[in-house]
């Protein structure tokens, strides 16, 4: 009998010790210890993005910040060719989202890029001018007049590169007064009246609607740039990498780049 009473205080004093064990591990909350959920993202994430992304991404931040109160973004906007530069140079960087295919490119070829690059959303041409279109400027080859002042993107950056599409789809020869680096650079020219028209992104001429007009030109049909994002092999933060591509690729985040004015792909 005296062998059972002591069995049993045995089994009781470490069904005691079990439960306080358990409560010490998880604080008392709820569905804490084994099977709880990872932390989520914390620390430092560095974005290079191209121009033309600018307003979206800056919202696209903020949601994300919000959603991840210890994760601090910094975004490093640029022509997509000059940042995939900078990555295959060695910059440390978590996010590559480029604005056409053969920028991404050049960063997967170099063994840049961690997994495969995914398009997320599509930009298309329109020729911006300055508000109330003063020049009535109405298609691609009213650019050819020698009297317009026109800005396009150097033919390396994709905005350039698509230009090159649409003018040659056109049959036009347009002699451009500038060859700006990013799609902002050649849209800042309008707005500064330094010019009277410039090919940009749609959604540039949309975010600037306050100061240009966006003419709309069938060519551009046949020049739609497709933007892939990647996470990078380098990436010093991998986990929150990720968590951002995932983040921007939702569809509340999607449709803040659709009212920008991108389309989906």
């Amino acid at each position: 009998m005296r062998r059972v009473l002591v069995g049993l205080a045995m089994v009781a004093v470490l069904a005691t010790a079990a439960c306080g064990g358990e409560a010490s591990n998880d604080g008392g909350r709820p569905g804490a210890g084994v099977g709880s959920p990872e932390p989520g993202a914390t620390g430092s994430l560095t974005v290079l993005a191209a121009a033309s992304l600018t307003e979206s991404f800056d919202k696209i931040k903020e949601d994300f910040q919000a959603a991840n109160p210890n994760v601090q973004v910094v975004i490093s906007y640029g022509g997509s060719s000059g940042l995939a530069q900078q990555i295959t140079s060695g910059a440390p960087a978590d996010v590559f989202a480029a604005a056409s295919p053969a920028t991404m490119k050049t960063v997967v070829d170099a063994g840049e890029a961690d997994g495969e690059p995914t398009v997320f959303v599509r930009n298309q041409l329109v020729i911006a001018t300055a508000k109330g279109n003063p020049e009535g400027i109405r298609a691609l080859a009213d650019l050819k007049n020698p009297d317009l002042k026109v800005a396009l993107c150097a033919e390396q950056v994709p905005c350039g590169s698509a230009a090159r599409k649409a003018i040659d789809a056109a049959g036009v020869d347009i002699k451009p007064v500038t060859l700006e680096q990013d799609v902002k650079a050649a849209l800042s020219k309008v707005k500064l009246g330094e010019v009277d028209a410039a090919l940009v992104y749609r959604t540039d001429a949309k975010a600037a609607a306050a100061d240009v007009d966006g003419v709309e030109f069938p060519e551009s049909a046949g020049a739609i740039n497709d933007y892939p994002i990647v996470t990078l092999r380098n990436a010093p933060n991998p986990s929150a990498a990720a968590a951002f591509v995932a983040f921007v690729r939702s569809e509340p985040e999607l449709k803040i780049l659709t009212d920008a004015g991108f389309r989906k792909p």
